[in-house]
């Protein structure tokens, strides 16, 4: 499932294509809203929240997507979309097309509705109002459940938004924190949640989560995806473990020796 900085970019990508322009197709390749026509209406804006987009246009209507696991977002010169069964929602005007490819959640909603959709999320860690209000919301939200793993706790997205499974890794391991810890035995929740709000701050322009600094392939991070390889800080052999999460289990990545527990 793309992390919270994929999804901002996309967003971002969505809207410098589409806002401001009169739609010319509106293509809804789900049965539901199969008959759905926009065209003629003006996009107003594309926003990310956590890991849903937001498409507005003009009418109180938003089309509000989730990339799910496979789901991505292209943004082409306008022209004929492509066949592929793979395709579930086509948006374009005369200069752009905005193809959506393997959707998780395709739906057409009123603007005025859309907390229906997005209102049980957790602060949003890209939000630009990104400041001290949020960051405690985000802590005070870990902390309802105390006695629930702390790497389950940030995957969950009421808790706080964007987090996806390499974040929780990465943050993890660089905190020092084992991702079975109970969340009441984190020594600094509002220093986890800092460091993960400066992470993806970090990564939202580009592609890829670069978490050491490192921009060179196969350097980009600390644990995750290096289950038998040597810890970077200490040598000792990396391990990997399935994790529950609300979605079912998810893998973890993680150094015994820097991550007791």
């Amino acid at each position: 499932m793309p992390e919270g900085d994929a999804v901002w970019l996309a967003a971002r990508r969505l809207h410098e294509a589409l806002a401001g322009r009169a739609l010319t197709r509106a293509d809804f390749r789900v049965p539901r809203f199969a008959a759905a026509d926009l065209r003629g209406r003006v996009v107003l804006e594309a926003v990310a929240r956590g890991k849903h987009l937001l498409v507005r246009v003009e009418g109180g209507l938003t089309v509000h997507t989730h990339l799910l696991m496979e789901g991505r977002w292209q943004v082409r010169r306008a022209g004929p979309p492509p066949r592929d069964h793979r395709v579930r929602l086509v948006l374009g005007n005369d200069e752009w097309l905005a193809v959506g490819y393997s959707l998780g959640l395709v739906e057409l909603l009123r603007t005025a509705e859309e907390d229906g959709a997005v209102g049980h999320l957790g602060p949003d860690l890209l939000d630009s109002r990104w400041g001290p209000a949020l960051a405690a919301e985000a802590v005070r939200r870990l902390g309802e459940r105390p006695e629930r793993a702390i790497g389950e706790a940030l995957l969950d997205q009421s808790r706080l938004a964007g987090i996806g499974n390499v974040y929780k890794a990465e943050v993890l391991f660089l905190r020092g924190v084992n991702a079975w810890t109970a969340v009441r035995d984190v020594a600094d929740l509002p220093a986890m949640v800092d460091l993960a709000h400066r992470l993806l701050d970090a990564n939202r322009e580009r592609h890829g989560h670069i978490t050491t600094g490192d921009l060179r392939r196969g350097h980009e991070h600390w644990v995750y995806g290096r289950a038998g390889r040597p810890c970077r800080r200490c040598g000792t052999r990396i391990l990997r473990a399935d994790q529950a999460s609300d979605v079912g289990p998810r893998v973890t990545f993680w150094c015994p020796r820097c991550q007791p527990g």
